[in-house]
């Protein structure tokens, strides 16, 4: 089995008396984008700073093919261990072509270093702008320079501090994209930080989710969206409706029929969380629905609140006859029902989560 590139084991950082950093361990293997991904303040960009050597852990160790870089005593200098850095801000150097931004610091012979230099910009598709200065670009080709410039040293890792946020919106996936291709072709193992859903589940072949300085989930994006650990995991990456319960005989009664949940004591109180997108509409016949089934369980009625049209599906709110709550649907397309329209709401068991909820601390 290929050893990790980037290994992480139980690192923590305080501040003050507050850990922002817990226990966290983390593997990146080589040719891997790993992604960090969680709210502001989470601790993503400090354990970033620990392993690119501007920041000190507390306590754990850091290790990079099998060697130890840092743990609280021993401590390899920043320039020696082979990681590339791109940050929000791309800091090239305004007095510098990009050209010499992209060969900036690179030790190597002259024709060396030009060749390297006019391979990458030639890969990012900037080598007709080697002569230009910062000024002179976009947000994106100043992304791509900083990218040349990060990668020209050939770092066996390269960390990514949300490296995107400040494009264009209807620039980013191609940035992205073109990044990712560059990034496979060189070989790195990257570990990228973002607070994006959209942009972990593009780029990332595993997926840490953060919340709290601690790592809670960590898989491939597929698994992460659906398997998540808990309601707080499966709202991060969308909007989410949730219809509460109590156990008794291992299942759940709602309104919606009944639910399965085996290995809960009777008393305990669950959240059945489910995705707009998941929830089934049909309409209203006299005041009758549709016929209960296996998959969708029993229909329960509500009422258009409002219907608006997204672009690539539709969003109706309804407020749901059985207790006045709010429910959220979308559908493909467009599907726009005038408020005051009762119709009728099935939730699909498979794409079900039931979680217990959470205790108040």
């Amino acid at each position: 089995m290929t050893d990790a590139r980037l290994e992480l084991r139980n690192i923590c950082r305080r501040f003050g008396g507050r850990e922002v950093v817990s226990d966290l361990s983390l593997k990146v293997m080589p040719g891997q984008v790993t992604c960090l991904l969680g709210p502001s303040g989470c601790g993503k960009s400090t354990t970033l700073r620990i392993i690119a050597g501007v920041d000190m852990q507390d306590a754990g160790e850091i290790y990079v093919d099998g060697n130890l870089v840092c743990d609280t005593v021993f401590r390899v200098p920043p320039e020696q261990r082979s990681i590339g850095l791109m940050f929000q801000d791309f800091a090239l150097f305004p007095h510098l072509s990009v050209q010499e931004n992209v060969g900036f610091g690179l030790k190597v012979h002259k024709s060396d270093k030009a060749n390297r230099v006019d391979d990458l910009l030639d890969k990012v598709g900037l080598k007709h702008f080697k002569d230009k200065y910062p000024h002179e670009l976009s947000g994106g080709e100043q992304q791509r320079v900083a990218l040349a410039r990060a990668l020209a040293p050939k770092p066996s890792i390269m960390l990514m501090d949300e490296p995107f946020s400040g494009l264009d919106d209807r620039l980013k996936d191609d940035i992205r994209d073109s990044t990712l291709d560059l990034l496979k072709e060189e070989g790195t193992a990257v570990l990228l930080v973002t607070h994006e859903p959209h942009e972990a589940m593009r780029m990332a072949d595993e997926i840490a989710l953060m919340r709290d300085g601690r790592i809670v989930q960590q898989g491939a994006p597929y698994n992460i969206y659906n398997a998540p650990v808990d309601r707080k995991a499966a709202a991060f990456f969308s909007d989410v409706n949730v219809i509460r319960g109590t156990v008794e005989g291992a299942l759940v009664s709602t309104p919606f029929g009944e639910f399965l949940c085996p290995g809960r004591p009777d008393g305990t109180e669950v959240e059945i969380v489910i995705r707009p997108q998941h929830l089934r509409i049909d309409f209203d016949r006299d005041g009758r629905g549709p016929h209960p089934t296996p998959q969708d369980g029993t229909p329960a009625r509500g009422v258009v609140q409002r219907a608006r049209f997204m672009g690539r599906e539709s969003l109706v709110e309804f407020r749901m006859d059985f207790d006045n709550s709010i429910l959220r649907a979308t559908v493909p397309s467009v599907f726009l029902p005038k408020p005051g329209t009762p119709m009728w709401l099935m939730l699909r068991r498979e794409r079900c989560f039931v979680f217990p909820v959470p205790s108040k601390v």
